[in-house]
């Protein structure tokens, strides 16, 4: 059985679309709910869970953070039109 391999046509890098906005959406989901699992597990007196959950409260800030940091980047480098497609692999 011999296995196709799609041609790439040289424009995947103006054709691409970046997931940065869903990604941004996903982690202030993911920023509310353990802000609110932090604050309820205090209240709740379980201290270990609020630690736990400060601690991924911490990691989705910093994921925000970064994600923000790539979107006020902008589009980085991208070959132009006279760039030529690349070969197809033997």
């Amino acid at each position: 059985m011999h296995l196709v391999h799609p041609v790439r046509t040289g424009d995947e890098p103006v054709t691409a679309r970046s997931p940065l906005r869903l990604r941004l959406g996903l982690a202030l989901f993911g920023l509310v709910w353990t802000v609110f699992g932090t604050v309820a597990f205090l209240l709740a007196h379980r201290p270990w869970w609020a630690l736990a959950c400060g601690v991924l409260w911490l990691v989705t800030t910093v994921d925000v953070l970064v994600i923000l940091r790539h979107i006020r980047q902008g589009p980085h480098y991208q070959p132009g039109r006279d760039v030529p497609p690349y070969r197809k692999a033997p």
